[in-house]
Order: structure tokens, then sequence, then C-alpha cells
């Protein structure tokens, strides 16, 4: 059996974190596919081009290797506003959904499945997952994550405008025209507003026991 378990949701949810625990507890690889669209970002903005330039930008993906999701800057404020512009755009997303597909159906390592994070995963990238999870929390609780994360970096960092940042994501990232952010329709919702990562963890925890074992019964 290939377990695949989809996390989708917006910026500074959670579903980083919860994903990785999850590959852990399960012994499933691990993809952020967000790192793939951060890389893409990062290697346009080192080339000093315009990360709405689709024809640019599409020849950074298809050019992109392994190495380059251990660039240190791929956590940058500045990479991850340029990545959400190229994930707007089809070509992009077109030259990384084959990659996301394969990692998802023969997982690195001899694993017996995947755990994928992102923001289409659960309707685009792998919309059979047995598995789907939809993490959110207020855009002021992901606003002040980012934030204290930020500052725990040694970056200069102003709340009301990484909330600011949140909110246009949100927004941009919601109503693109390429698989815009929005949960499956047989997604579970987990807000993780209120949660530490703890609580957090065993929540999601569960709600992959009781699909498999919904799964199991049918």
């Amino acid at each position: 059996m290939n377990l695949v378990i989809a996390l989708d949701g917006p910026a500074a949810s959670g579903k980083g974190t919860l994903a990785r625990r999850l590959a852990e507890a399960f012994d499933l690889a691990y993809l952020d596919t967000g790192s793939l669209y951060r890389a893409v970002a990062a290697r346009v903005l080192v080339d000093g081009a315009d990360p709405q330039d689709e024809a640019v930008a599409a020849t950074a993906a298809e050019a992109l290797d392994p190495a380059d999701l251990q660039r240190p800057d791929l956590r940058s404020q500045a990479v991850g506003a340029a990545a959400s512009q190229v994930a707007a755009q089809p070509r992009v997303r077109q030259a990384l959904l084959d990659f996301q597909r394969r990692f998802a159906a023969r997982p690195p390592d001899g694993l017996s499945g995947a755990v994928l994070d992102g923001r289409d995963i659960g309707t685009v990238v792998c919309p059979d997952a047995d598995v789907k999870i939809y993490v959110v929390a207020s855009p002021e609780v992901r606003a002040e994550r980012r934030h204290r994360e930020l500052i725990a970096r040694g970056e200069p960092s102003i709340y009301p405008q990484v909330l600011a940042e949140i909110q246009e994501r949100d927004a941009r990232d919601s109503a693109r025209a390429a698989a815009p952010l929005k949960p499956a329709d047989d997604a579970v919702q987990l807000d993780t507003s209120e949660l530490d990562i703890e609580a957090a963890f065993q929540a999601a925890k569960r709600i992959v026991a009781e699909t498999l074992a919904a799964a199991k019964a049918e």
C-alpha cells in the first residue's frame, strides 16, 4: 500500500510542521511543495528577473535542480512573495506537477508512502490522496507566527506589514486561475488558531487514523 497524505492551507497555517511530524510518525517521505515554488522564485530573483514574467519563471522551473531546495534564502520574505507570483503561472505549475506526482507515486528510500504539503495537493496534485487535511488559522495568528519566525532568524519584521502581506497573499492565492487555494471537497479542516504545535499534531494524527479506519471499514 502506498499511503499518500495531502495537507493544504494558506501561508503560516502550520501545515509544514504538521506534514513533517506526520511523515516521521508514519515513516513516510515528506515533500514541502512550497519549496519548489520558492526555489523557482529564488532563481528568478537572483537573475534579476521579474517573477511575473511567465517565460522566465517557466524556464527556471524546468531547470530546477534538487540542490535548489537547500538554498539558504528560501524562507526570506522576498522569495515568499515572489513564490506566490510564480505559483499563479500555469507553465510553472505544469513544469513542477510531474515532479510532485512522481514523488507521491514512488517515494524515495523505499518508503511506503508520502506526505505532501502545499496549496493544491488534495485538489490538483494528488486528488486521490488517501487522507486530505486543510489546515487553517486566522490571518492575525498566522501573521504573528511569521513575524516571530522572521525575528528569530534575525530578519527585520514589522507585524502590521507582515499581516498585510499575509492578507494580500491569501487573496492572490485564492483568486488565481491556476489551481486556486481552496479545500478539496473531501478534505477535513483543521483550525490551528488556538492550538500549539503538539495539540495540532495530535489532532492531525487523529484525522489520519480516523480517515484510514473509515476507508478500511467501507
